[in-house]
């Protein structure tokens, strides 16, 4: 027994690290919640989703697989010629040149043909890749743009951000290698395994006793692994959502001082993220020297037992070990751990990418609270009528916004809705483009319910004016015609129509003008008049002002109001104003309070009611009195 002590010492090592693994991964299994380890989706449910966009190019797949053979085809017979050389130099009869050398030639040819294909899978790897996480990418942002005003605003612009850029990165190294290559090393393992039983099947048993603890490692650090690569996920959102928030509160930030305690915030977050990075590094770290410690101790005991055989020139279980075949198997050993260390390095790759999938289809699992009915119906044109049924609704449930409202708004009509902050004068609009969908009532257009219209044609009817106007970085042409085919003319006949053309024309490059992130570079009222030029020119039925005129100048103003006197006249104006001047015009006023209406009429018949609409336009006057004064 003295003679085998040198395996039991590594049989015993390898114990200790398998027992130690155990009872960390037993540890950890229990404690999972405190750890913050989540687990909503399976592998196998993952793979399944991410394979359903690798289908259509499963001809590039196959070509693959075929090229494929050639690196597989290297792998298992060069130790085998190889071998064949050796036992040519070290026969005793002579040395046979030509033997060797048309084995030197198959070998590389072998050689070459391995490294063509190699070549030829990562180009079409690398293409197909691109192509699935391109569509990917497209489904994920076609599907944000499907969900709600309600849903966007649980959601952090940092998080979807990442979801489209960061995550769809970690899938595409999944298509463009991994899953080929643990394909390839599966038949590579198995390859191996076939020739070693054929040239030597005691020292193959002895390489299998290995196998349990390569499976039992890499089980155990899997969980590890997809572990960490979460905290590593959760932190990079983190910081994403952070930073897309506060640099565009920067001016906010430096206006009251704060920068000392967002860096302070942000470094806590950075911590965070960096001890996820490390604990992921700790994880690969440990993993990868295991399984290489198991292929030194491989070899060992094939150096200890091949020795043996061939020093003392005896048979070990029934079978001689000469010197061609200790140096087949040193190399098919090489050729067994090779694709499992390689799958080692690829592990936290392959744990990303699942990981990163798990978030995108979180968020490609969220069903849209507003969609189109089976059988919803396309509008061509409508006449711009509108009415509300005893309307109520509510953002959270139990707090209603909007309590039994009802009213109707004639075709071409003007009616403006007043009332204090948080009386529901804006809800009613979002509610009409449906924005929102409501709890009970009913919402009709030209006397259908909207609900029965496709969103994209219900809103296609309807112009929208905030008092926040967005502008994309681009130019002014851009941002009016949104992408759509106007002739210049057509852009020049719509800012004149709203007095744009005034300001515009004093640019350098007119409608050519950069605008910069969020139109940071003109004013409010420059930015409300491009809005205004933007809804005009895509001619709606229906014009929504949202306190369009709320944050201007009073010259701006002027130009606002002339160009609504305008718009009146172009179809249905719905109008949300503080400044009560800019709506004596209106046809009709509804006056909201606390969700409902307690009063409407024109301007004329509120003033003469003396009702809420007297006294909230008899404190503006009295207060613009007073600043004329001053």
């Amino acid at each position: 027994m003295k003679e085998y002590l040198p395996l039991f010492i590594v049989g015993a090592i390898i114990g200790v690290f398998a027992t130690a693994l155990i009872i960390a991964y037993a540890l950890v299994k229990d404690k999972k919640e405190s750890m913050g380890f989540e687990r909503n989706m399976k592998d196998g449910e993952l793979l399944k989703r991410l394979l359903y966009y690798a289908k259509p190019y499963w001809f590039n797949f196959v070509i693959v697989g075929l090229v494929m053979l050639l690196s597989i085809s290297y792998n298992i017979l060069s130790p085998i010629i190889i071998s064949r050389i050796e036992k040519i130099v070290q026969n005793e009869a002579g040395f046979a040149y030509r033997e060797v050398l048309w084995r030197v030639i198959v070998y590389a040819a072998i050689l070459i043909g391995s490294l063509v294909g190699t070549y030829v899978q990562a180009i079409v790897l690398q293409k197909t890749g691109q192509k699935i996480i391109s569509r990917l990418r497209e489904d994920t942002f076609t599907h944000i743009e499907s969900l709600s005003h309600s849903q966007l605003s649980h959601l952090p612009v940092g998080k979807l951000v990442t979801r489209v850029t960061n995550d769809t990165n970690a899938i595409s190294m999944m298509f463009t290698g991994m899953l080929v290559n643990l394909v390839k090393n599966i038949f590579v393992i198995f390859g191996v395994l076939i020739a070693m039983l054929f040239i030597n099947y005691m020292l193959t048993l002895m390489v299998l006793c290995f196998v349990p603890f390569i499976v039992l490692f890499t089980i155990i650090f899997r969980k590890f692994s997809r572990r960490a690569y979460r905290k590593v996920k959760n932190g990079t959102t983190d910081i994403n959502t952070y930073l897309s928030e506060h640099l565009s509160g920067m001016k906010i930030i430096q206006v009251f001082n704060r920068e000392e305690r967002k860096m302070r915030e942000f470094d806590v977050k950075n911590d965070t993220l960096y001890r996820a990075q490390r604990g992921q590094i700790f994880v690969f770290g440990i993993f990868r020297p295991v399984v290489y410690m198991l292929y030194i101790s491989s070899v060992l005991c094939l150096f200890f037992l091949g020795a043996k055989g061939a020093l003392d020139n005896r048979e070990i279980l029934g079978q001689i070990v000469d010197g061609a075949t200790i140096v087949a198997f040193y190399m098919f050993i090489s050729r067994f751990f090779n694709p499992i260390q390689n799958l080692a390095e690829q592990f936290h790759r392959l744990q990303s990418a699942f990981a990163s999938a798990e978030k995108i289809f979180t968020i490609l699992d969220i069903q849209p609270e507003v969609v189109d009915e089976p059988d919803a119906i396309e509008l061509e044109s409508i006449r711009g009528e509108i009415e509300f049924k005893d309307v109520w609704f509510a953002y959270n449930e139990g707090e209603w916004v909007l309590k039994g409202v009802s009213f109707h708004v004639e075709a071409k009509n003007t009616v403006a809705f007043v009332g204090a902050t948080g009386s529901g004068k804006t809800t009613i609009l979002s509610l009409l483009c449906r924005n929102y969908d409501i709890q009970q009532g009913e919402i009709l257009l030209d006397g259908i319910n909207i609900r029965h219209i496709k969103i994209s044609s219900l809103r296609k009817h309807f112009g929208q004016m905030l008092q926040d106007v967005f502008l994309f970085a681009g130019t002014i042409r851009g941002n009016i015609v949104l992408r759509e085919e106007f002739s210049d003319e057509e852009v020049e006949q719509a800012c004149k129509y709203v007095n744009a053309d005034k300001f515009i024309g004093k640019l350098a490059n007119g409608l050519d003008e950069e605008v910069r992130e969020r139109g940071n570079n003109f004013s409010a009222g420059q930015r409300q008049l491009l809005s205004f030029a933007r809804t005009i020119i895509h001619r709606p039925e229906v014009m929504i002002l949202d306190e369009a005129t709320a944050n201007i100048d009073t010259e701006t103003e002027l130009l606002i109001q002339d160009s609504l006197e305008k718009m009146m006249n172009v179809g249905t104006m719905l109008i949300v104003a503080h400044r009560l001047s800019t709506i004596q015009h209106a046809d009709n006023i509804i006056v909201l309070s606390d969700g409902k209406i307690i009063e409407q009429g024109n301007h004329h018949e509120l003033l003469h009611n003396k009702g809420r609409y007297y006294e909230l336009y008899t404190l503006q006057f009295n207060k613009e009195q007073l600043r004329k004064g001053a």
